[in-house]
């Protein structure tokens, strides 16, 4: 029986196949690999570099849990004939606080290879690296995606409960890769507050039922940007920004594209359309104190997507940050 194990990375070796991985993750990203000698010194000096493996288990073998924490994972050598399908890297940064600057957790990487993105893999090496990084002692992690990706939404805001309030233009400059080609790499900052409430909530047996958009439009909350279906059958972004329905409204819901990989692959210059428009979205919302603090899918023929956008600011650790 095929199981999956996590595995704290450490040896030259194992960082080997982590910098191949990359390659087949993040396709025409030769140059961009991270190489293995620099995973190697940064899991020696504070950082984490935590390996997911499929192997052959017997049936008496248990899987992981699927909530609550896991088990601290010792650096052990994977099982005989196992396969690296995913990995997650950060090392260490600091934050600008009010008494000075204090360390967090720099999450730079998470890659899992296709046919395992349906298996939970990604949530189960985000877990294990909030364990890890509790264990030192950092209150914060931080990382950044494409808020574009869906998929991405609803791991990194929807399951895991990060934050973002942080838009960054063009953050890597230009990609060749797969997914970056042909577009200004804008990405969110995602807050990840290890010990708050929230994030506990989200990452425990008694993880809140997710709401639906129905759950949303029934309380009167607005979409700011509906999108339109071409004839092509992809969704344009709206004619008009939308902020000027923003007025105060506690809790609004921002529309991107279900599957932005598929719309760019059929039409780059739509895909652009969308990168401008969601764009002046986001950065007119944060301007006016509003976080992105949960995402939406809604299934069907026509799958739609949506961010869940909060207005306001609660205490959580004695630093100003949303509590939602």
């Amino acid at each position: 029986m095929k199981k999956i194990s996590l595995h704290i990375l450490e040896t030259p070796e194992e960082m080997a196949a982590v910098e191949e991985l990359q390659r087949h993750v993040w396709l025409g990203t030769e140059r961009d690999a991270v190489p293995h000698h620099m995973l190697l010194a940064v899991a020696q000096n504070g950082g984490v570099v935590i390996g997911a493996v499929e192997y052959d288990a017997p049936e008496s073998e248990t899987d992981l849990p699927e909530q609550g924490e896991l088990p601290f994972m010792e650096p052990a050598s994977p099982p005989g004939q196992a396969e690296l399908v995913g990995f997650v890297f950060g090392f260490l940064g600091t934050y600008d606080t009010p008494e000075g600057a204090r360390l967090k957790h720099c999450s730079h990487m998470l890659g899992v290879l296709p046919g395992f993105r349906t298996r939970g893999v990604g949530f189960l090496l985000k877990r294990a690296q909030w364990q890890m990084v509790r264990r030192q002692g950092l209150e914060l992690v931080t990382w950044t995606y494409d808020p574009l990706l869906s998929v991405n939404a609803h791991l990194n805001i929807a399951r895991l409960g990060g934050l973002t309030k942080t838009y960054v233009r063009n953050a890597y400059g230009q990609m060749s890769d797969e997914l970056n080609a042909g577009l200004p790499t804008d990405r969110f900052e995602v807050e990840w507050w290890v010990a708050s409430r929230r994030v506990l909530r989200r990452l425990s047996k008694e993880a809140p039922a997710p709401l639906d958009l129905a759950h949303y439009l029934a309380a009167g909350v607005p979409i700011i940007n509906p999108s339109q279906l071409g004839g092509d059958n992809l969704p344009r972004p709206a004619e008009t920004s939308g902020l000027e329905q923003v007025d105060g409204q506690a809790l609004l819901l921002m529309e991107i594209p279900a599957d932005f990989l598929k719309l760019k692959a059929a039409d780059e210059k739509l895909a652009i359309a969308w990168r401008y428009h969601t764009r002046a979205l986001f950065e007119g919302l944060f301007e006016r104190g509003y976080l992105a603090t949960d995402a939406i899918y809604l299934p069907g023929a026509n799958p739609r997507s949506f961010y869940v956008m909060t207005n306001g600011e609660a205490e959580i650790m004695g630093v100003k940050k949303a509590e939602i």
